[in-house]
């Protein structure tokens, strides 16, 4: 800024200093040539009357003796030359064409500034007639202005140069204690002391600016702090990388690693883990690549998914996300057992089905045995059936497609129409059923309810023994209503009783053939009671029989 000043001060001041002197210059020269022309018009009048009176005599007596800058010209009537100061009249020519001379021939007198051939230079002529009708001419030239003006110009220049000298020391220092207020400036708090009023305006900006900077770095701050607090609270796992090091983990990636974020941020990416799958897909997402894979660790299985970050085409960095799949990878083995199981338990009944109605149509079977063979194709049928009604009952409650109305069901009601409907299976086998319990109702699904309880209860029957008791007990607490069936029947291990609600598991497969079952049942209570946010509990002993819980919460949010 210094420099500048001096730089324009310095360029304005030269230009005015010389700006000046030539103003000042031509002004004298104007009026050194004015009184150049009035000379030579008194001279030139003063050696006429002296002419006149002398008869001539005057020129060769005064004037040859006089030192004069003027040039005097006696010119005969016809333009001749009698007499010049400076050049021998006999050598010149006829002046009789000269404009100034033609002029005073006429006028009385004439002027003319005009380029002089004999004396190379421009000139002022002054031509004056006598009375004897002769030519007086007197003439200079414009050097003689001009040396004037030259004789001051080595002054005005040592003056010029002495006025840059001092006026710069000047502005030197003077920029110095203009600047010094401005370099000590408190840009913070810039309104606090104003040195110059002139640049209040600009400290009034700075001062906006300050705060809206302010504004934006508290700003910038809440942004990170609302980014720490969702990627410390994610389930998955983050990790943000540049090209050379880790700029950021979360808490679960930190879990999933089992490293401390101190030990990362700012540090090469082996520091989180030396996995191979990991380096692989941080390498390929900082080439640019989306990289997807399954990485194992620890005993469990993560999904890994790593993007490059771009700006303008060009990779700067790279975001690993990482998820827990080890539950999903089992519920998807769990899926694909439950395909084969269920085109097993499909084709079972098919195939019976098949085999006993090829029997029929090829004519190989005796007449009186058609009515047992199109029973047992009818059981089979009912068996399918059930199956597919189980399965899709099933899959509903699994991915909660169906549209499902609560209502207020009461559970001892509805226990009483399972009763009733399984009547008849319990008679057959000479069990014994009984329900205990008062009205208890409860918010929910009365399909899905009514086949929890079948289930439970058909189970209690079909894994009786002959001449066995079932029975069904409801009551109440403070927050729970309870519903509960106990049989006499063959019992379930104890290793055996978390199993018995996955889909397709028979304690006693033979048994479960004979019977009908579809390994469905309590996998559809478990869900039903996931789906009314109950408990289930088991009790059993093998021979001992089987007690089964439930119990559903008063106070679940629906």
């Amino acid at each position: 800024m210094r420099q500048k000043i001096l730089k324009q001060v310095g360029v304005l001041l030269t230009v005015s200093i010389l700006l000046t002197f030539l103003v000042v210059s031509l002004t004298m020269y104007s009026k050194f040539n004015g009184y150049m022309h009035e000379s030579v018009r008194e001279e030139a009048e003063y050696i006429k009357v002296a002419i006149e009176e002398t008869d001539g005599a005057y020129l060769n007596e005064k004037i040859s003796s006089m030192k004069s800058d003027n040039r005097i010209t006696l010119l005969n009537t016809d333009g001749t030359v009698l007499y010049d100061s400076l050049e021998d009249a006999s050598t010149m020519g006829n002046h009789n064409d000269r404009p100034e001379v033609r002029e005073a021939e006429k006028d009385g007198s004439g002027e003319m500034l005009r380029y002089s051939e004999t004396l190379a230079k421009q000139t002022f002529y002054y031509a004056v007639r006598l009375e004897d009708g002769k030519i007086l001419r007197v003439s200079r030239s414009i050097d003689s202005v001009l040396g004037y003006l030259q004789s001051g110009i080595v002054l005005v220049a040592v003056l010029v140069l002495g006025i840059i000298g001092i006026a710069f020391f000047v502005i030197q220092n003077q920029t110095k204690k203009l600047v010094e207020p401005i370099n000590k400036m408190d840009l913070e708090h810039p309104l606090r002391h104003v040195e110059y009023e002139e640049l209040r305006p600009l400290l009034v900006r700075v001062h906006e600016q300050n705060r809206q900077i302010a504004g934006q770095i508290q700003e910038l701050k809440e942004r990170h702090e609302e980014y720490l607090a969702i990627t410390e609270n994610m389930k998955d796992g983050l990790v943000v990388a540049s090209q050379t090091e880790v700029l950021s983990i979360n808490k679960a990636a930190q879990e999933l690693f089992q490293v401390q974020a101190s030990d990362c941020i700012r540090k090469p990416i082996s520091r989180v883990s030396r996995n191979k799958e990991l380096k692989k897909a941080l390498d390929g997402a900082l080439a640019g690549e989306h990289i997807e894979t399954v990485l194992e660790t620890h005993g469990r299985f993560y999904q890994l998914l790593a993007n490059p970050v771009k700006v303008s085409g060009k990779t700067y960095g790279a975001v690993i996300m990482v998820w827990d799949i080890t539950e999903k990878n089992a519920a998807e083995q769990m899926r694909r057992e439950f395909s084969a199981n269920v085109s097993h338990e499909l084709k079972t009944p098919l195939m019976s089905i098949s085999g006993y109605a090829e029997l029929i149509e090829n004519g190989m079977v005796q007449q009186a045995d058609i009515p047992e063979f199109a029973s047992r194709i009818h059981q089979e049928a009912n068996r399918l059936t059930a199956l597919v009604q189980d399965i899709i009952q099933l899959s509903k409650l699994e991915e909660g497609t169906s549209q499902m109305q609560e209502e207020t069901v009461d559970l001892y009601e509805l226990t009483e129409d399972i009763g009733d409907t399984l009547l008849h299976s319990a008679q057959k086998k000479d069990i014994t059923m009984k329900i205990e319990g008062i009205t208890q109702e409860i918010t929910g699904v009365r399909q899905i309810l009514y086949e929890m309880l079948y289930n439970l209860m058909d189970n209690g029957i079909k894994y009786n023994v002959e001449h066995g008791k079932l029975w069904v007990h409801m009551w109440k607490t403070a927050d729970k209503i309870y519903w509960q069936v106990e049989d006499t029947g063959i019992g379930i291990a104890k290793d055996e009783q978390e199993r018995i609600y996955e889909r397709f598991y028979r304690v006693d497969k033979s048994h479960s053939r004979q019977t009908g079952g579809t390994g469905l049942g309590l996998s559809i209570v478990k869900h039903g009671a996931a789906l009314h946010h109950a408990q289930i509990r088991t009790e059993s002993q093998p021979g001992q029989g089987t007690k089964i819980t439930i119990e559903f919460p008063l106070d679940r949010e629906t």
